[in-house]
């Protein structure tokens, strides 16, 4: 029998139904799964079965930087699967060849090769055997308020609680500092950050240390943007005892932050940085690990022992580079940077109107709003890895109201495209506006 696989035949009520029943949803225990059915997208928004639109006010999974359907990315997948679907990573294609080019001219310094993944945590994956295959070292260095993937040892290399069932097995991964610590407003004193890492190298042992991994701006756990000095002075410990820095630019990386790449901010050059989500826009799965040429020198002679059936697949490089081609004619990375402007402007307004707001945080589009219950004391409106009435009235009114973005622990994400217009700001905002009152009715007088 044929499988019908025409679009827009099934109700929101089937679709979701077949959907809870068959599959497996992430994070979740699965009795508490109550997914929004998605039928289109199209801009900044997407829309249900009904015809319910959402502004995608998270960009997916801070990911569909370029918006929903754009026609050239979308015509670039359908002229290459006319062409050549798919070649195995031991073959040479024109979309490699191309793509690889192409990101050696816009990652930083002399970041000049590649190795293709399907997504984040892969990249991180290998990211950490180029490290320790390079180094003959064993450690990775890695922070609590960070997330790099699911998969193996990107989750042990995580911090956060989606850690806790699934790192038993992996070796080497050793605890530093923050840059920012939990329930508080203000970052650490960058002096004291680099002091209390370089003491954590000096207990380990810098010659068994192979790599820092780290989120130039951290994500899911927080939007923390590091003070100006604290990558560069990791950057120099990381030279002064031959440790790699690993740049996470999953989340980061493709104009989200105003630069093509966040630690473009601070003028710092990773040694490994990895990359996914914005490098296709999501359009097709697709990531990799960038280089700089002394470790890709290091296997020319030597066997590097990491592979996947689907690197480098033609379908996603041709995404990829049809998706930065669209970041360079529209101006997106200039235009994350001009908007992200105006976010901030949002974000004042709301910490001045909502005594619930205990700070907005933002660089480009990459945003979030952080809500506490005393200001004065910064007690979070949610516990570590919990949630609370308000935030659980938060995120049903947005449901309600039309805005999708995430609602975790005591946060409020504002991760728009990077094309999002001015009105749709500020409906989203609107909205936010609207579901800070119940915030504000947890804060303690």
């Amino acid at each position: 029998m044929a499988i019908d696989v025409a679009p827009g035949t099934m109700s929101a009520e089937e679709i979701v139904a077949l959907s809870r029943r068959h599959s497996l949803y992430e994070w979740s225990a699965q009795s508490a799964v109550d997914p929004i059915p998605v039928a289109s997208a199209k801009g900044s928004c997407f829309y249900t079965p009904d015809g319910k639109r959402f502004i995608d006010f998270n960009s997916q999974l801070m990911s569909v930087n370029i918006g929903h359907g754009d026609p050239r990315v979308i015509e670039a997948i359908k002229a290459q699967a006319d062409v050549l679907c798919y070649a195995n990573p031991f073959m040479a294609t024109e979309p490699r060849a191309r793509l690889s080019a192409k990101l050696a001219e816009i990652t930083p310094g002399d970041i000049d090769v590649f190795f293709y993944t399907n997504g984040g945590a892969e990249a991180n994956e290998n990211a950490i055997k180029l490290a320790r295959q390079f180094t003959g070292r064993h450690k990775i260095l890695a922070r609590y308020r960070s997330y790099h993937g699911a998969t193996g040892q990107a989750i042990a290399l995580t911090g956060d609680p989606r850690r806790w069932a699934a790192e038993a097995g992996v070796s080497g991964i050793v605890r530093i500092p923050d840059s920012h610590r939990w329930a508080r407003k203000d970052p650490e004193p960058v002096e004291q950050s680099l002091r209390d890492i370089e003491e954590v190298m000096m207990f380990e042992g810098p010659h068994t240390i192979a790599a820092i991994i780290l989120e130039p701006v951290v994500g899911t756990n927080g939007i923390l943007i590091p003070p100006d000095g604290y990558l560069q002075g990791i950057r120099r410990l990381c030279d002064k005892y031959g440790i790699l820095m690993i740049a996470d630019e999953v989340m980061s990386g493709f104009g989200r932050t105003g630069e093509w790449f966040a630690v473009n901010h601070w003028g710092v050059v990773p040694d490994l940085l990895t990359m996914a989500k914005g490098l296709t826009s999501s359009y097709l799965p697709l990531g990799a690990v960038g280089m700089r040429q002394a470790i890709a020198d290091a296997f020319k002679e030597k066997v590097f022992y990491g592979g996947l059936t689907y690197n480098s697949h033609p379908m996603g490089c041709a995404a990829a580079l049809a998706t930065i081609a669209v970041y360079e004619e529209d101006g997106l990375i200039e235009r994350a940077k001009r908007m992200g402007e105006l976010l901030k402007g949002y974000h004042r307004e709301m910490e001045a109107k909502h005594p619930s707001v205990g700070s907005g945080r933002s660089i480009g589009l990459f945003g979030l709003l952080e809500l506490v219950r005393d200001r004065a004391t910064y007690e979070p409106m949610a516990p570590y890895n919990g949630t609370s009435d308000e935030m659980k009235a938060i995120h049903h009114h947005f449901r309600q109201k039309g805005l999708y973005t995430f609602v975790r622990w005591n946060a409020i994400s504002t991760n728009p495209p990077l094309t999002i217009t001015e009105g749709e700001m500020a409906e989203a905002f609107g909205i936010i506006d609207e579901a800070l009152a119940f915030a504000d009715k947890g804060v303690r007088a």
